[in-house]
């Protein structure tokens, strides 16, 4: 991660970020707002539509499907173009995408209103992060980006408390009407406030330098510039945020999909009180992005170590809702707190390990690529949770499923680690900040960006 200095060679002091850090967040939380309050407006749409719980089920899912090639696009366009109309332009199409949604005639109509919505999302959440990281230094980056990813669970928290009672009020047409007006807020904020971080164009122009690595050798294959890419896969940082990226948006899923459901069916809780639950799973998720992102700032262990901790909670609280303590109305409002505290808050720091661990030049890309990657577990878990409480007639085999993920990814990922030490950057060389491995900066003398390239360090 480069750092911006000035002409001492000092850092930068740079007011103006906490600017950038504010209007991030409220980008994220407006361009995410609707989405996150369709499964509150259940009832609404149901009745309205007459819709089956597959057919909402369908809704949910068709805002996640675009991002899988989304989220690729739109960090290339990150690197090539840079934040600030790439995530204003796609906060601007989620805005357009609600505002026609509220002219659709029925079921068919909104399905293609979210696809649209999924597709100016992409850019938000990769150009968001980049955003922030390229702002804050490496011991503050940490809070940073929880701060800016407790945006999407604010976002659904106020989305869950708002439209359900503008739905019931003045219909399902209304609700994505004022959905529409919010992300077009977020997308005229960022557009008209976001700047460059000071050095920024300089870091640009050194990019070209790093280039000029050895030319390949006369009959040499010379491998696709997109397979070339995806060896970020490979790296065991990228590795290790696949895996537990993987394993973690599938806790989140199910705090969606099973958490009204058990908390009506096994705890006998009303639907205001399980929803009263859901939103303080929210506001704990909220909370669990910002104190654990801050914690990856000051872990010897680095940026990772907050990660395995949540999944190790996040396993616990899962096991016990599978036993017969979470049968009981007041644990299982605990241990959904709980959850949301780790099974949401675990982002944060999760995004500032896999920004740091990202090769230079190459954020946007890197970003897009795991979270493209997750985004199939965002898509298929939440099918898969309701067939497997379909077919077992309870929630124990979901609940357990999800624990032994998590369980089974800290085994895996877990291995290998060291504490960090003293840390290094310079020209042509990415700075290792918390989030990386010491291994990674003592196994080989070659840096890795552009990505397959080995240009010797000295050289850059």
């Amino acid at each position: 991660m480069s750092h911006h200095t000035d002409a001492r060679g000092g850092p930068s002091p740079l007011p103006y970020r906490w600017t950038i850090l504010g209007v991030a967040t409220f980008t994220q939380a407006a361009a995410c707002f609707f989405v996150q309050g369709i499964g509150a407006m259940a009832v609404p749409l149901q009745n309205a539509l007459d819709l089956s719980t597959t057919q909402l089920g369908l809704l949910l899912s068709a805002s996640q499907l675009v991002p899988l090639v989304g989220l690729l696009v739109a960090g290339e366009l990150l690197d090539r173009y840079g934040e600030r109309w790439v995530v204003g332009i796609g906060a601007g199409v989620v805005a357009a995408g609600l505002l026609a949604g509220s002219l659709a005639r029925g079921y068919a109509s909104l399905l293609v209103v979210l696809l649209v919505v999924g597709a100016g999302y992409s850019a938000i959440q990769p150009g968001g992060s980049k955003s922030v990281a390229a702002w804050f230094e490496p011991s503050r980056l940490g809070f940073a980006m929880g701060v800016r990813q407790a945006g999407l669970p604010l976002g659904g928290a106020v989305a869950v408390a708002v439209l359900p009672v503008v739905a019931a009020a003045s219909g399902w047409r209304v609700a994505v009407l004022v959905g529409g007006l919010v992300a077009l807020a977020g997308a005229v904020a960022f557009t008209v406030l976001y700047r460059r971080p000071p050095g920024a164009v300089a870091e640009r122009a050194e990019a070209p330098v790093a280039a000029t690595a050895p030319a390949p050798v006369a009959g040499a294959p010379v491998p696709p510039p997109l397979m070339d890419r995806l060896r970020l896969l490979r790296e065991p940082a990228m590795a290790k945020a696949l895996l537990s990226g993987t394993a973690m948006v599938s806790v989140h899923s199910g705090i969606g999909v099973l958490g009204a459901l058990y908390l009506h069916d096994v705890t006998g809780l009303g639907a205001g009180a399980a929803g009263a639950v859901l939103v303080a799973a929210q506001l704990a998720g909220m909370l669990g992005r910002i104190g654990l992102a801050a914690w990856s700032d000051r872990s010897r262990a680095g940026r990772y170590r907050p990660v395995l901790a949540s999944m190790v909670a996040a396993a616990a609280a899962l096991v016990a809702l599978a036993t017969p303590l979470g049968g009981h109305p007041l644990a299982a409002a605990l241990l959904l707190a709980w959850l949301g505290f780790f099974g949401i808050g675990w982002y944060g720091p999760w995004v500032a390990h896999l920004a740091e661990a990202a090769p230079p030049g190459r954020t946007g890309f890197a970003l897009g690529l795991v979270m493209a990657v997750n985004q199939v577990a965002v898509i298929l878990a939440p099918p898969a949770l309701g067939l497997l409480r379909d077919t077992t007639g309870g929630y124990s085999a979901a609940w357990s499923a999800l624990a032994a993920a998590a369980a089974g990814t800290v085994a895996v990922t877990a291995r290998g680690g060291k504490r960090r030490g003293p840390k290094t950057s310079g020209p042509g060389r990415p700075h290792l900040g918390p989030g990386a491995d010491d291994t990674a900066a003592d196994a080989s003398p070659v840096d890795a960006s552009p990505v397959g390239a080995t240009t010797p360090r000295s050289a850059v």
